[in-house]
């Protein structure tokens, strides 16, 4: 049997868009300043220059990033000084699109008709232009693409579709493409090429260490600021440095240091030789610039914990690392991927919202996941959500899934349960999904040797933990973190779903029309759903339906549900077939 006429004629975009785009402008902070009087706004279609497209939305997932824009405002960093009321933004960015009408200079390299999935995080000439944030995004029906997103620096940053994939599984490709980022992640194995360096040698240290191995194949850093070495190790690194080694001031403090070297935009790689004092980690840590290493070589423990900024871990790519070793190059080594381990265990904290549970969905279904798989949740039917939904699936591969309530245990209750079910050992992977300190020193404390803790949630800079830095270098403890994603990461994400080797469609937990986009938003912030509202912009008066609920409201749409209750490309077909005809 053919495709339905009318779902046929929507997916190739037969006919030409009306006058009318209905949209969800931000106006001002807060959810009462998105659209006008709760509603959309009704506004002319957008007219296209020649090097743009004009494009239709046909489904935008809601994330929880959108809440951050809309209660932020133009207080929020992507759009900071905006003046929202006469310049407001259109949030939405986890977006598929077709193509309907194509300037004159674009018209050899698009079609209408094509579809499309976009990356949010546009870079044109070197400025951020964030889809969703500084260029309008998809909470409306059409919008319009230029050279920012299709000649951005990394090239076009919209990715082809085939006709077979489905809508909402494909524009759930954003954020599922932030957690698959965050086991992707990597990070240099040398001083940076270019950069500047701290060199801090301690009263402990011993006197000699090589650096053979620890420069990249394409430069030395620019300088190496050298602080406390003296006799043949201050030798040593003056020779095999040349001009770039510059002795430091010890009468100055890090920041001034900083100030005076590099010009305060921070080091790119702070050392210490031998055990430092927590003091001077704590202030070496607010002057490691952006994608900084602080590295350790060192055999005794800092004599207390310390503070760090576990927020710039996550924002920043922050890495910590170091051994007990004499070798700077040897301290720098990746022991391992950023991946779960496999066969290993990982505790998922905070893993029943959607982003969590796009985590514990990875750890249940990969083939060469952990076999053990710890998550934790305080809200009870979120917990028992994660049971159900990915119990049978580790277990189906001889792995566990064990969920456990912190709240309703208690401290040491929770303890007990977790060495119960770890038998003596310790987790090689946390995940963070919670974004609070204690849950990240917590889950630092259950580290086994060379095991990894994932900061995923987005905690703000400036949020510190007190940290036993001392693991990093006595035990191989590596902290790592990521925020959002590349082209690359969605690109492969998107040939992994294509694969069938990951499922997206299972996140769906309601839909809704454009309408009721506010309500979506509203749930999003209360985290009424265990995962992702997805809506369609051109089924305007589609209530806001949890999936659970189709049987009562499209009784159609819920036989064709997979037979677990999931969503599946079925049963969007029926969805736009059914709808469309009454629109």
């Amino acid at each position: 049997m053919g495709e339905n006429m009318v779902l046929s004629d929507y997916k190739n975009a037969v006919h030409s868009p009306s006058g009318v785009n209905m949209s969800w402008p931000l106006y001002g902070q807060g959810l009462e300043n998105l659209g006008k009087k709760g509603r959309p706004v009704e506004l002319t279609l957008p007219q296209i220059r020649d090097d743009q497209l004009l494009v239709r939305v046909d489904s935008v997932g809601l994330c929880f990033s959108d809440i951050k824009l809309i209660t932020q405002g133009n207080q929020h960093p992507r759009i900071f000084g905006r003046d929202l009321p006469s310049d407001p933004v259109v949030p939405g960015h986890e977006a598929t699109m077709t193509v309907v009408r194509v300037g004159r200079d674009l018209q050899d390299q698009y079609k209408i008709g094509e579809r499309y999935l976009i990356q949010a995080d546009v870079f044109y000439q070197g400025e951020s232009m964030a889809f969703g944030y500084v260029l309008p995004g998809a909470l409306q029906q059409y919008t319009v693409l230029g050279p920012e997103i299709l000649c951005g620096d990394e090239g076009s940053y919209i990715l082809p579709l085939r006709d077979e994939d489905g809508y909402a599984e494909v524009a759930l490709s954003e954020p599922w493409a932030c957690v698959v980022a965050a086991y992707r992640i990597t990070r240099r194995e040398t001083l940076q090429p270019g950069g500047n360096a701290l060199f801090v040698v301690t009263d402990q240290a011993r006197s000699k260490y090589t650096l053979e191995g620890a420069f990249a194949l394409d430069g030395l850093p620019q300088q190496v600021i050298i602080l406390g070495a003296q006799g043949e190790f201050l030798q040593q690194l003056q020779q095999e440095l040349g001009e770039r080694a510059v002795l430091g001031n010890l009468d100055l403090s890090m920041d001034k240091l900083s100030q005076a070297h590099t010009k305060g935009q921070g080091f790119d790689d702070i050392v210490f030789f031998g055990t430092p004092q927590a003091e001077l980690v704590e202030d070496a840590v607010k002057v490691l610039a952006k994608r900084g290493a602080m590295v350790f070589l060192a055999e005794t423990p800092i004599a207390r914990d310390v503070a760090i900024d576990i927020g710039r871990i996550h924002y920043d790519g922050h890495v910590y690392l170091g051994g007990q070793t004499i070798s700077l190059a040897h301290a720098y080594a990746q022991r391992r991927s950023a991946e779960l381990t496999p066969g290993g265990s990982v505790w998922m904290i905070g893993a029943g919202g959607p982003m969590g549970q796009m985590h514990t969905q990875i750890a249940a279904e990969d083939p060469k996941g952990p076999k053990l798989i710890v998550v934790t949740e305080n809200n009870q039917q979120r917990l028992e959500e994660l049971e159900i939904r990915f119990g049978p699936a580790a277990t189906a591969r001889g792995a566990r899934l064990v969920g456990l309530n912190p709240r309703e245990l208690g401290n040491e209750e929770m303890t007990r349960r977790l060495k119960d079910v770890l038998a003596g050992e310790l987790f090689d992977d946390v995940v963070v999904m919670a974004p609070s300190p204690p849950a990240v020193v917590d889950g630092a404390r259950w580290l086994k040797d060379d095991g990894i803790l994932n900061i995923f949630a987005g905690v703000p800079r400036g949020t510190m933990a007190d940290l036993d830095l001392s693991q990093v270098y006595l035990s191989g403890h590596r902290w790592i973190g990521s925020s959002g994603s590349s082209l690359a990461d969605l690109r492969y994400t998107l040939e992994q779903i294509q694969q069938k080797r990951l499922r997206t469609d299972r996140s769906v937990a309601a839909i809704s029309g454009l309408n009721a986009a506010a309500e979506g938003l509203r749930a999003v912030q209360e985290g009424s759903f265990p995962g992702k509202i997805v809506v369609w912009p051109h089924l305007p008066d589609l209530p806001l339906i949890a999936l659970p609920d189709l049987e009562q409201h499209l009784p159609n749409v819920a036989a064709k549900l997979s037979p677990d209750g999931y969503w599946t490309k079925e049963a969007e077909d029926e969805l736009l077939a059914s709808q469309l005809a009454e629109v």
